[in-house]
């Protein structure tokens, strides 16, 4: 604990991924912009549009709507990029402390790191609701039941490997990123497991709804409800949102291939993650968007029974 909360590393690793995430993520968001629009043959756009766009946002004015809270309404974009941040910091800090793994961290990081990941879909839904926009409403209405539509499966995967630390090896160290890695450079990565294979794929497609991509653009879906969740936003508020997502963007592939491949110590973490994107832009250009019905069933009626199965092999070692 003392080495976590050692002073300035802590500050200067807060400001250093507060400042690297979103830039490489807005990278990555015209990557899977650009694919996208190759996709579909068209030509794309530039390198420097997703930069263009954040600063156009934060020179334009800020719109309020009248008669609702100032403060909620402004100031829900800054939770999600306030809990994505501390995401950022505490995989990083967990993958390259050169402190032994399993002590770079405090006990139940894991824990903290699903509370902040929640920490976005309450933002859209707070901002939502505190628009008081009907279709807003409708936005937050969706975000809500896709939430606690995926954070079940999800929660489901994320036991895999701490069950597997907690049998094997020790209490302590399951709850603790670091020990999770450190468990996968004694023994190999969780996805080397049949359990492993199985709650990988599950947070796989947990997090393209987490990400708001297709097929689980629901509460933005624009055709239907011009964006919803967002409908009110402009100006800077707008723009923080889009960072939010950009982060997210570099973030769950790192979460994914921090908890179940691996960590990212080596060289090939960089070709584990390039992997993890392409599966999630394929996805995103190759899937109809569900219905709000079409996507609990599937989470709920496909993915959870896959979780407890994988969770059943947890507990029997395989």
């Amino acid at each position: 604990m003392s080495v976590w909360l050692s002073g300035w590393r802590l500050v200067v690793g807060f400001i250093a991924t507060a400042l690297f995430v979103p830039v490489v993520g807005l990278v990555l968001t015209w990557v899977d912009r650009f694919v996208s629009a190759r996709v579909q043959w068209r030509k794309g756009p530039p390198f420097y549009q997703s930069f263009a766009d954040i600063l156009k946002l934060l020179l334009k004015e800020t719109v309020v709507p009248e008669g609702v809270s100032r403060t909620v309404f402004l100031f829900a974009p800054l939770l999600g990029v306030a809990g994505m941040s501390l995401v950022a910091l505490i995989l990083f800090y967990s993958n390259f402390n050169v402190v032994v793994l399993q002590q770079t961290s405090f006990l139940g990081d894991i824990i903290v790191l699903l509370y902040c990941f929640a920490l976005v879909p309450l933002a859209f839904i707070v901002g939502a609701s505190a628009s008081r926009n009907p279709v807003a409403a409708v936005g937050a209405s969706r975000e809500m039941t896709l939430y606690l539509g995926y954070e079940l499966p999800f929660v489901l995967a994320l036991l895999v490997p701490i069950v597997k630390v907690a049998k094997q090896w020790n209490v302590a160290s399951a709850l603790r990123i670091g020990g999770l890695i450190a468990y996968q450079q004694e023994f190999g990565s969780f996805l080397y497991s049949v359990s492993g294979v199985i709650a990988g794929l599950i947070i796989l497609f947990t997090i393209q709804a987490k990400l708001g991509f297709v097929p689980f653009d629901i509460p933005e879906a624009e055709q239907e409800i011009m964006s919803g969740v967002l409908v009110e936003y402009s100006g800077a508020p707008l723009a923080v949102f889009r960072i939010t997502r950009a982060m997210m963007v570099l973030l769950l592939p790192l979460f994914l291939i921090t908890v179940f491949w691996g960590g990212l110590r080596d060289f090939w973490a960089v070709l584990k993650f390039v992997l993890v994107f392409v599966l999630i832009v394929l996805m995103k250009n190759t899937n109809p968007r569900l219905t709000i019905h079409q996507a609990l069933k599937f989470f709920w009626f496909i993915l959870t029974p896959l979780g407890i199965i994988a969770l059943i092999l947890a507990f029997i070692g395989l």
